[in-house]
């Protein structure tokens, strides 16, 4: 496990020594609307309930789920702006939200200080991944089939991705087929039916890989994958952008910060108890929870924007 997951996880067992003296400090006024911006039955979408559940039992608040999906996270962010600072409604998304969709699309007018970023929960492992039988050990064993004249169809389920993607065959000297799709299970299901040579997978190919059916080719992250340490990360490929990133609680700016503190520490007692449903869930399907609050996470939403930033303008030479 990379050492800085080994030093977040370890600060989410700390915060949870805290947090049953903390969680009185702070009690919503009313039912907290939780706004999720994604779709409904999906692991991310089940986090969240998980996580509102969790919480009514421990505290005796009551949350209100509410799908919000669409634009990559944006439709939530745009009600969540509007939304009232008093602690009442928040939303789950995934950093990419706040940083590279919000800076692909400045018309709509938010960036990451129109929020209050409250805990992030967990983060992914994402790959390049192949089926096995393609027969490639490794990412030169792909570039080189691509380089012999081979069409590559390349999945990816969101625009950052297609970016890293076209990056990633300019930095190689190849042209990939590039293919949007809607998710992640849908990236695994073409690339296991044979309609995708290979795609992005952040964490869903965990049990492929295991079970050899699928390969891990490279790291799309900036740190190793943990399951496979050894495949390269995108900078040793020549790609100066990752996709780093994790779920996360926000609220709208001005919330207090006796809620953020109190949400932030309650939640991270939830998914630091691996014997908790959201607790059991994060670490079979991402490992272990990854927390992020207070000035580092704003100050990782800001740095997430300013790098999309220079991703779209790579990208678009």
């Amino acid at each position: 496990m990379p050492s800085i997951w080994k030093t977040l996880i370890a600060g989410a067992a700390m915060l949870a020594t805290a947090t049953g003296a903390m969680a009185a400090d702070w009690t919503p006024p009313g039912p907290i609307k939780l706004l999720i911006a994604f779709r409904a039955g999906g692991g991310a979408d089940t986090q969240a309930r998980l996580i509102a559940e969790t919480l009514e039992d421990k505290l005796g608040w009551k949350f209100i789920p509410e799908q919000a999906t669409g634009k990559g996270g944006l439709t939530m962010a745009a009600a969540l702006k509007k939304a009232p600072a008093d602690g009442t409604v928040v939303g789950m998304a995934v950093t990419e939200t706040f940083g590279y969709n919000m800076a692909a699309a400045p018309n709509a007018g938010m960036k990451p200080s129109d929020f209050a970023g409250i805990t992030t929960t967990a983060g992914f492992q994402m790959g390049v991944v192949s089926a096995s039988s393609k027969g490639w050990k490794s990412i030169d064993d792909m570039i080189a089939a691509a380089k012999g004249g081979e069409p590559i169809r390349f999945g990816v389920m969101s625009p950052r991705l297609a970016d890293i993607a076209y990056l990633l065959g300019k930095a190689q000297g190849v042209d990939f087929n590039i293919v949007s799709v809607q998710g992640g299970r849908a990236v695994l299901d073409g690339v296991n039916a044979g309609d995708l040579d290979v795609g992005f997978m952040a964490g869903i190919q965990r049990a492929g890989v295991a079970a050899g059916d699928l390969v891990n080719l490279a790291s799309a992250l900036s740190v190793p994958l943990e399951q496979t340490p050894d495949a390269p990360t995108l900078a040793t490929l020549g790609v100066e952008f990752d996709s780093d990133g994790q779920f996360l609680f926000v609220g709208p700016a001005g919330m207090p910060q006796d809620a953020i503190d109190t949400m932030a520490k309650a939640i991270a007692e939830t998914i630091s108890d691996a014997e908790s449903k959201p607790g059991g869930l994060i670490k079979k399907a991402f490992g272990g929870p990854v927390i992020i609050q207070g000035a580092e996470l704003d100050a990782q939403l800001e740095a997430g924007f300013q790098s999309s930033e220079a991703l779209l303008k790579a990208a678009s030479e």
